[in-house]
């Protein structure tokens, strides 16, 4: 048609004017909203107008001819009815010569500009309809208009009375308005049939028009006109057609076969996108609406924008949107007036005055032209300024009290019109001074079916695309959520659910989607008001409140019974004119508040609530002959039995896997299977997959939900019935999205997080069986639709609760490994890593699982094996088991490039080796068991997967913690191996010399790993490694040199080694103060060692050199004694605590025996080297003058050894006792001189 909805297109001039005139804007001007309107100054007050064009049919104002005097309009033009080029093809219309606007002419206004509707439009009419309420208090015509309320909006449409009872009479339809009208309503009110004279006027102004246009042009015959069309009446006359006419639609008994029409389906295509729900509703182009959803046709439902142009007028503070079909001229020095015909002889009066000033303001025109005329012969022409209009002679009238009038009327309504989805009946009669307003929806209920009412299916739809409008934009600005809501769930009453299921299950959908799922819950309180709110904007008590207005507007005991039906009551129009006498005190709320969802949960349960009858509706809406579909005979009929292979363990988890992926990889090729026999590309189809989609969505985040508050069997449930749900789609979906894949993906992980936590969690299994068991109705009925369409099998793998451990870890591996196969066969690798980390991870955490698992299953063998002497095969079958999977955790950790987790690995790996060493230790006879070369090549395998480990780590940097540990775990391999070499040296298969060159370079390795300066809580640990080790070397060199003859070298070589690992020993065990034993033992082989080196020595100087060395070592002693005795002390006296301190786990407590027996071995040495020394010390050889020292020593030996004999002689004496006269006598030695 050629329609421009550019606003501003033929936007007539507007502007900010003073008193003399009005000021031009251009059409660029006229689009920005910021542009200011005209304010005209009338009377002495100002009345603020503006206007802007917001669509427009007209082409660009064509000039208006100025008759000639005595131009007989009687005679028809060339031109006359019609088509012109200057005029476009809504030329008739512009002349005035169109049918009359449609009774739901504000719907489809309301449909064409969907964003004004609601929030930023007070009214959205007829420009007839408007002019017609701005006279109420100047005229007695009869008044009857319907209102509705969308949001803050009211739509208002003339509802003729009359021609609805002639097609009650026709068709039994509306008989309940019909009698309630005759019980209640002034019955002498009947139209006037039109006379003669109308008609002829009529005539005279459609000719005077056309005359008007400047040229003809190239005037095109248009179709003979019929007699009756030619006696319409212009759309601007404000009166309806003649009875009869179809521009009533019956009342919608719509079967549920249109709505299943494809034709009618959503346009969308992608299925994760909301705007999917707005379908054919939203998508339509502007020449379509709705009507194509109804069974009456487009041109009965009047659901079309049928005016020249739609004007968004704000009137002071009221913003409307206004339909005008009135014709505009311009030219010349009049960029833009209207043409008005004025018989000569009737002045004008206010009711015209009135509708003149009202059309100019509503189309901006600054101008009005009169042509008077006397019997059809043109007199004379009239220039008239908009603003002087109320000033004409037998014409005045106040804009001021205009401007009270509208605002009034307005709060009138605003206050009273309070229920979304209903349909009120504004009604005055004629002649009469009281304004009624009805509630025909209450009406309607009360007597029969409300779907009898013809305005609830444009309600409902339009309440519908409203919200389907702001849910494009719903990510711009959630405050709107709660409008929403409200518009979708009145939208909701309006509809029956057997007529309309489309509608139904799309608005269902719709309110699914207002509801985030993953949203944080910060975002919740902060964005959520904190009060609920009831399905309808006005709270009961408001409603309440407006019953007793100040006003006294509204109907009292006083008044006749028959007002009660009255929902409001101007009892004068006279009252209109009063300044803010109805002043609304019950604002309509722009926007309504959103239910407040405390917990995910809640939420989660509202979104399957909205599903659930989402998906009633498209199953009730699936014709079928039976319940259950027909059976297909290509398609083998399931049996109820399970395969035992299938039941649980790894191989059948093998086959179901590889059944599974079959599945996926059928599903990248499109198959389609639904049982329930929807057609694929339907709207039950479509909507279907999204209401299914949103299920599980719905049910994964309460998984996670249930999870996170460690509801592991509740949580298995919620997967278990997202998986189903998937299942479902897949089945149903003939092209697979990958968002769609990755959330298959996503629910896998989160099943495979859930089964790892029940293989964590055995303790509390009952409990979570008991959780897994449980159902809701709610699940059980979308459960139930689930299963028209599959039999959602297709996961039952991954979802089922196994009390066995190794079933539970191996399905929690499958669940992580089908989410992995699902990225690499969707490519959704590249397209979402974080995920693909993510799912990496988990594969190599639960496989690192199953392989310590399987590690600790070897060694619980290992420990029961006593008497074989040979590796079982069950054990061998445990570890490559366990070495398989660490080896494929190693993999999924290195392939994402995590070396902390791979170094993890990798140590674990070592422990698997050190594992299998040990199985093959020798059995039996231990004073025969050597250090085997299985045990070798085990240990070596170890250090090899410890030093793998630091390489991965690289630095100690990267994680410290891991870093010491496997440092730890690789010098306790050496030191293993170096001991075990070393107690069960292989004497059969290597030299004495090879063995211990193999045990130093252990102990040499162990020593480097093991760090003993770091302070940390392994430390005492270390330190105590560290002794141990340098005890060992020093006790080895020490027997080396006991058992070595010959090489004078080596010996002295061994020699040194000894002394320097013995001194190394002692300082390390002299640090840590739980090891009083050990420190005792290495000092006493200190003096065994200088023992040995004195038997060697020929001159009584060196021996007494050495001697006197092996005596300080003695008193040296004394720190490792008084340890022993601090333990003692503590043990003999009253029990603090049920053990020492935990300084070190090498030593936790003192070991009586070990104490008792060292004690007896440092007494005995003690004695011995007291004795020897007194030998050397005697006088029977010649002293030197210089040798009082000697003297001294030799007088505190003698005394010391004659109490220490004293001492050992007395049986009795308590191990603290010893311990006291020790210390005792080493202090007498320390300070008798003995020693330096």
């Amino acid at each position: 048609m050629g329609d421009s909805k550019e606003a501003g297109a033929e936007a007539p001039p507007a502007g900010a004017a003073a008193r003399g005139g009005l000021s031009l804007l251009s059409p660029g001007e006229a689009e920005e909203p910021s542009a200011q309107g005209s304010a005209l100054c009338l009377g002495g007050s100002e009345v603020k107008s503006r206007a802007v064009v917001k669509y427009s049919s007209a082409p660009p104002r064509a000039a208006f001819a100025r008759l000639e005097e005595k131009t007989d309009l009687k005679l028809p033009p060339a031109n006359w009815l019609r088509e012109s080029a200057k005029l476009g093809p809504a030329g008739t219309t512009i002349l005035g010569n169109s049918k009359k606007s449609k009774p739901f002419s504000s719907f489809g206004m309301a449909y064409d500009f969907i964003d004004s509707v609601g929030n930023d439009v007070d009214v959205v009419s007829d420009s007839e309809n408007i002019k017609k309420l701005l006279k109420i208090p100047y005229s007695k015509s009869h008044v009857s208009m319907a209102v509705h309320r969308v949001g803050r909006t009211l739509l208002l449409d003339e509802l003729d009375i009359q021609e609805l009872f002639m097609r009650s009479s026709q068709t039994g339809d509306w008989t309940w308005l019909k009698e309630f009208y005759q019980r209640l309503i002034d019955q002498k009110w009947q139209r006037k049939k039109k006379s003669k004279e109308h008609w002829y006027q009529k005539a005279i102004l459609s000719k005077f028009l056309y005359y008007s246009i400047n040229g003809d042009g190239a005037a095109q015959p248009v179709q003979p006109v019929p007699a009756a069309a030619e006696q319409q009446e212009p759309s601007s006359s404000g009166q309806t057609q003649d009875a009869g006419g179809a521009s009533w639609p019956a009342p919608f008994d719509m079967p549920a076969s249109v709505s299943e029409d494809p034709s009618a389906s959503s346009q969308g295509g992608e299925p994760l996108e909301p705007s999917y729900v707005v379908g054919h509703v939203a998508s339509a182009p502007r020449e379509q609406t709705l009507t194509t959803l109804f069974n009456d046709g487009e041109s009965s439902q009047g659901l079309k924008n049928d005016f020249v142009r739609n004007i968004l007028w704000t009137f002071e503070d009221i913003h409307m949107l206004v339909g005008s079909n009135m014709p505009i001229f311009g030219g010349g020095r009049y960029p833009a007036v209207s043409l008005r015909l004025r018989d000569n002889n009737k002045p004008i009066n206010v009711l015209t005055g009135i509708d003149y000033w009202l059309d100019n303001l509503i189309c901006n025109v600054p101008e009005l032209v009169m042509c008077f005329h006397v019997n059809g012969i043109v007199q004379k022409y009239e220039m008239i300024k908009t603003e002087e209009i109320p000033d004409l002679e037998n014409s005045n009238f106040s804009t001021k009290v205009i401007k009270d009038i509208a605002q009034n009327i307005l709060s009138f309504l605003k206050s009273n019109c309070t229920k979304e989805g209903h349909t009120y009946w504004l009604f005055k009669a004629s002649g009469s001074d009281i304004v009624k307003l009805y509630d025909l929806t209450t009406l309607c209920e009360e007597t029969e079916d409300k779907y009898q009412n013809p305005f609830t299916m444009p309600v409902a739809i339009l309440l519908y695309k409203v919200a389907c409008n702001m849910m494009m934009k719903k990510n711009q600005n959630k405050k709107h959520y709660g409008t929403i809501r409200t518009l979708l769930l009145n939208c909701l009453k309006l509809l029956d659910k057997s007529r309309h299921p489309q509608i139904i299950a799309s608005a269902n959908y719709m309110l699914s989607e207002l509801f985030q799922l993953d949203e944080p819950k910060k975002e919740e309180s902060s964005e959520c008001p904190l009060n609920e709110n009831s399905d309808e904007s006005y709270s009961e008590e408001e409603e309440e409140m407006a019953d007793s207005d100040e006003n006294g507007s509204y109907s009292t005991s006083s008044d006749p019974p028959e007002d009660n039906k009255a929902v409001a009551v101007i009892k004068s129009v006279g009252e209109l004119s009063v300044p803010e006498k109805y002043k609304s005190i019950h604002q309509i709320r722009p926007s309504c508040a959103f239910p407040v969802c405390h917990d995910t949960e809640e939420r989660c349960r509202l979104v399957l609530s909205y599903v659930l009858e989402g998906l009633k509706s498209v199953d009730n809406s699936i014709k079928k002959e039976s319940d259950l579909p027909a059976a297909d005979p290509s398609t083998p009929i399931p049996l109820k039995y399970e395969d035992e292979s299938a039941k649980g363990g790894p191989e059948g988890l093998e086959k179901q896997m590889a059944l599974f992926l079959d599945k996926m990889g059928s599903l990248q090729k499109g198959n389609y299977s639904s049982q329930s026999g929807m057609i694929p590309g339907s709207w039950q189809h479509k909507m279907k997959l999204q209401l299914i989609l949103k299920s599980s969505k719905a049910y994964y985040v309460l998984s996670d939900a249930a999870m996170s508050l460690q509801k592991y069997g509740r949580a298995l449930r919620y997967i278990k019935l997202a998986l189903q749900s998937h299942d479902t789609y897949c089945c149903l979906c003939t092209n697979m999205f990958s968002e769609v894949l990755l959330f298959l993906s996503q629910y896998l992980t989160l099943c495979g997080d859930i089964q790892l936590m029940l293989a964590q969690n055995a303790s509390n299994r009952a409990a979570h069986l008991e959780e897994f068991h449980y159902q809701t109705k709610e699940d059980q009925e979308i459960l139930h639709s689930l299963h028209r369409e599959a039999s959602c099998q297709g996961f039952a793998w991954a979802t089922d609760l196994s009390t066995d451990l190794e079933s539970q870890l191996s399905v929690s591996c499958k669940c992580y490994e089908a989410a992995n196969e699902i990225l690499q066969f969707s490519d959704l690798k590249s397209q979402n890593p974080e995920h693909c980390v993510q799912v990496s991870k988990r594969m190599g955490n639960i496989r690192n699982e199953i392989g310590v698992f399987y590690m600790n299953q070897a060694a619980a063998l290992q420990s029961e094996r006593v008497v074989s002497k040979s590796v079982s095969t069950a054990e061998q079958q445990l570890w490559k088991k366990s070495f398989s999977c660490f080896e494929k955790g190693i993999h999924n950790f290195e392939s994402i490039g995590d070396a902390t987790n791979a170094a993890l690995l990798l140590c674990n790996t070592g422990r698997l080796m050190r594992i299998c060493a040990q199985a093959h230790c020798g059995a039996g006879d231990e004073f025969k068991r050597e250090f085997s070369p299985e045990e070798g090549l085990y240990y070596n395998k170890a250090v090899d997967y410890y030093l793998k480990a630091l390489r991965s780590l690289g630095t100690r940097d990267v994680h410290p913690a891991v870093w010491d540990s496997v440092n730890w775990e690789l010098s306790t391999t050496y030191f293993t191996m170096a001991t075990l070499q070393q107690d069960y040296a292989p004497l059969s298969r290597k030299a004495q010399e090879q063995i211990e060159k193999e045990v130093s370079e252990a102990m040499m390795k162990s020593l480097k790993h093991c760090d003993v300066d770091s302070a940390s809580a392994r430390q005492p640990l270390c330190q105590y490694r560290a002794a141990t080790i340098h005890h060992r070397l020093a006790s080895m060199y020490h027997s080396c040199l006991r058992n070595q003859v010959g090489d004078e070298h080596l010996r002295k070589q061994h020699r040194l080694l000894a002394d320097l690992h013995y001194s190394k020993a002692v300082t390390l065990f002299q640090l840590l103060k739980d090891t009083p034993c050990e420190l005792l033992r290495v000092q006493l082989e200190r003096v065994a060692f200088a023992e040995f080196q004195m038997a060697g020595q020929n001159s009584n100087v060196g021996k007494l050199k050495t001697l006197s060395g092996a005596l300080d070592i003695m008193v040296r002693t004394a720190h490792a004694l008084q340890l022993i005795r601090k333990g003692l002390a503590e043990e003999s006296g009253p029990p603090k605590s049920d053990g020492p301190s935990p300084a070190a786990d090498s030593a936790p407590s003192l070991n009586r025996e070990e104490a008792l027996k060292l004690l007896s071995i440092f007494e005995s040495r003690l004695s011995f080297l007291l004795l020897q020394s007194i030998r050397l010390l005697s006088p029977g050889k010649k002293k030197s003058s210089s040798d009082t020292e000697g003297d001294a020593a030799l007088r505190t030996n003698k005394h010391v050894y004659s109490q220490l004999l004293r001492a050992t002689a007395n049986r009795d004496t308590s191990l603290l006792e010893r311990v006291d006269v020790l210390l005792h006598l080493l202090g007498q030695l320390a300070g008798g001189g003995a020693v330096q």
